[in-house]
């Protein structure tokens, strides 16, 4: 007898930008279940109804963010750096025992094309700090254009995965395989910083050279 695939649930935290509803999308096509979270459950709820109408299918739903991290196995916080912390403090309770993937990055407006490091060295740390270690944070998905999330063409652009809990970090990379990028071990979550930073440098590349969605690779290995 063949083992049972077990269907994990995505919960996408702030979920209805750009960037929460293209990894949504990704993961609801390669077969996740996936709750899409907003503090406006009209929003959350919208949210969902276009991408299934897309996927043709009934995989992903909206709720408010609490009950998208309570009944998620894994959680993805996708919100801008102001929102972070309100955000994590509003669904902690329901993130218990539980990944926490962290998309943030620590912009502040006007300046985005400058990198900007908090005082816990990255907003990923402090994730980590605010919720404790009974909450396993791991860094991602921070050099990805958005552009690119919300087509169907593969992405050229590598992920950057750091994280404290080696298991923790082995899920992560799973989903970024699911959604179609290749990841890298990039260490502890200290080194999220890195990755974090990268995105403002990113973000000025495109201003100065007028691209748009430049991203990572990994080289020296034939993949």
């Amino acid at each position: 007898m063949s083992e049972r695939r077990i269907i994990l649930t995505l919960g996408l935290i702030g979920g209805t930008g750009p960037e929460g509803k293209g990894l949504a999308y990704r993961w609801a096509r390669a077969g996740y279940n996936v709750v899409i979270g907003s503090r406006s459950m009209d929003k959350a709820e919208e949210a969902a109804r276009d991408l299934n109408d897309r996927l043709g299918g009934e995989a992903i739903v909206g709720r408010l963010n609490p009950v998208a991290a309570a009944a998620c196995d894994i959680a993805v916080l996708t919100v801008p750096y102001k929102a972070h912390e309100a955000t994590l403090e509003s669904v902690r309770n329901g993130l218990t025992g539980k990944i926490l993937v962290d998309v943030t990055v620590p912009i502040l407006p006007p300046k985005v094309s400058v990198v900007h490091v908090p005082p816990h060295g990255s907003a990923a740390q402090e994730a980590q700090a605010l919720l404790g270690d009974q909450v396993r944070v791991v860094s991602a998905f921070q050099n990805v254009s958005h552009g690119h999330l919300a087509e169907d063409h593969p992405i050229p652009c590598d992920v950057l995965v750091s994280g404290d809990d080696s298991d923790a970090k082995e899920q992560v990379l799973r989903l970024v395989e699911a959604a179609g990028m290749v990841g890298w071990d990039a260490g502890p979550l200290q080194n999220a910083i890195v990755a974090e930073g990268l995105t403002s440098v990113l973000l000025g590349i495109n201003r100065r050279y007028k691209m748009k969605g430049a991203g990572i690779r990994i080289t020296g290995v034939e993949l």
